[in-house]
């Protein structure tokens, strides 16, 4: 059982994993380095503790403790309960859903694990807005992608609002990072898989014209918002296809786009 600590100073060294959240460089920088992340809000803490990640420590409201109570009972962490100004002067912003904990990272998998057993694989580039990393995350999972491989200059998919975001969908998809870019996509596609690049370019296919449900293995690559893939990631892709827009739209918010391509790659692909 997990021993409950009322802490009253927000420069206590016990509350260290928590301080300065909304600062992202600093958090960017310290949570890889350091070996953790934070997950926010009851649902993802959760998921987080059935994904298999082990937790560091909770800080708590002391009006979620009761909602709290089976966590702090099997896990063997300390809990800190502390009041919500205190919360707020620690973590930088006021932290509505009362519940934040430091969980441990575990090493990523290598790609070419991955791709061993995947059918249907993300890959983006440059995808560096945290928000559209967590979305991209949650449609990928709801919608039945086996795997996401990263570029290097990716965000973070652990950081505390990629994860949110996400609503823990980051905990349920196997992720890698490619550590060349573009030349690890040679091994992609040595894999066995069609490199697919999703672009408004009017060169290429429509997606329902494309078929990539019937492939047997396919990876979409996905470009940041605004830029979208870069020149060298188009040259590398085996197809480029399209969602084709109306009203005189010329494309969607990559989450969105990213959720239509998945359901056009999945289709009648039978869900875990």
């Amino acid at each position: 059982m997990a021993e409950l600590l009322t802490v009253d100073d927000p420069d206590d060294p016990r509350l260290y994993d928590y301080t300065g959240l909304t600062d992202v460089e600093l958090r960017r920088r310290r949570e890889p380095e350091e070996g953790l992340f934070v997950a926010e809000g009851e649902k993802v803490i959760r998921r987080a503790l059935r994904a298999g990640y082990g937790m560091r420590s909770m800080l708590l409201s002391a009006k979620w403790v009761d909602t709290m109570r089976d966590v702090i009972d099997e896990v063997p962490a300390p809990v800190y309960v502390v009041d919500p100004d205190l919360a707020e002067r620690v973590t930088g912003y006021h932290v509505h859903r009362g519940a934040l904990a430091s969980m441990r990272r575990e090493p990523l998998p290598a790609a070419r694990d991955l791709l061993a057993t995947a059918r249907r694989v993300a890959v983006m580039e440059s995808v560096n807005d945290h928000t559209n990393i967590g979305a991209i995350f949650r449609s990928a999972a709801a919608l039945g992608m086996d795997a996401v491989l990263l570029s290097p200059d990716c965000a973070d998919p652990l950081y505390r609002r990629s994860v949110k975001v996400s609503m823990g969908a980051v905990f349920s998809v196997p992720y890698a990072r490619l550590d060349s870019w573009p030349h690890d996509l040679d091994a992609v596609r040595e894999a066995g898989f069609r490199l697919l690049a999703l672009t408004p370019d009017e060169k290429a296919t429509a997606l329902d014209e494309a078929a990539p449900h019937r492939l047997e293995r396919v990876a979409l690559m996905l470009g940041a918002e605004g830029d979208g893939l870069s020149a060298r990631a188009l040259r590398a892709a085996d197809a480029w296809v399209r969602i084709p827009m109306a009203h005189g739209v010329d494309s969607l918010n990559v989450g969105a786009a990213a959720a239509v391509a998945f359901y056009a790659v999945t289709a009648g692909r039978p869900q875990p």
